[in-house]
């Protein structure tokens, strides 16, 4: 029987069918996570980078540091089975850590049966042995000494070859990190969460401390398409 081959998924609707099934969970969390699931994986630049780029492939084990309503366990869980031109997706084991009461709530309803969510401080929660450590945006709401202090302990956490997405806001970019820290707080208002003073660096600050950490890092603008001044640095351990 002749067979005919089929053309690659084309990447945008590659990645709207994983949106889509990424975001479905959270209908059953309520009105609010479904709609903040819908915003955030639609219009934040990086989880589509972190998945169409490979960043994540053939890691087993996550750890995803301030964790929010857990996103991105809903979307490695479907990145692993939603056919799409990336790298495949292999995770098996995730584990969530968030401060907020209200989203660890909201995870669990949506997507508990994709990892497991702790509620606690990132400064004092325990850290698994994993590949893959992921930080976004969480980290300039401790003092320098507990950011160190933090990325030390990831580094202990991962495996050797393991790897750490951490994005942060280049403080070098005046006008685009006001933009950041104005929408951080009303977003974190509108959550419900008291807004905390954040302690923020430049691009250039927080590679050289993740370097004196031991790790090896590249530098990736992460706001396409937003006035941000968010910036992913991949941090490998060497």
């Amino acid at each position: 029987m002749n067979t005919v081959a089929l053309p690659s998924p084309e990447p945008g609707a590659a990645w709207r069918r994983l949106h889509a099934a990424a975001c479905a969970p959270y209908r059953a969390a309520g009105r609010f996570a479904w709609h903040f699931a819908r915003g955030k994986l639609g219009r934040d630049p990086v989880f589509r980078a972190l998945v169409e780029q490979g960043l994540m492939a053939g890691r087993e084990r996550v750890v995803d540091i301030g964790c929010g309503q857990g996103l991105l366990a809903s979307l490695l869980h479907e990145a692993r089975t939603t056919p799409g031109p990336w790298p495949a997706i292999t995770a098996r084991e995730y584990t969530g850590i968030e401060l907020m009461p209200a989203d660890v709530r909201r995870a669990t309803a949506a997507v508990g049966d994709r990892g497991r969510f702790v509620c606690d401080d990132m400064r004092r929660a325990e850290l698994p042995r994993c590949d893959l450590a992921v930080i976004l945006d969480v980290l300039h709401y401790v003092d320098h000494a507990d950011q160190a202090a933090l990325l030390a302990r990831v580094h202990a956490a991962l495996q050797p070859r393991g790897r750490l997405l951490l994005r942060i806001g280049d403080q070098a970019d005046t006008r685009g990190y006001a933009w950041s820290r104005w929408t951080d707080t009303v977003i974190t208002w509108v959550r419900g969460h008291r807004v905390p003073p954040t302690f923020g660096r430049t691009a250039a600050e927080w590679r050289a401390l993740l370097e004196g950490q031991g790790f090896a890092v590249q530098v990736q603008r992460m706001s396409q398409g937003t006035p941000f001044a968010n910036t992913l640095l991949v941090a490998d351990c060497a």
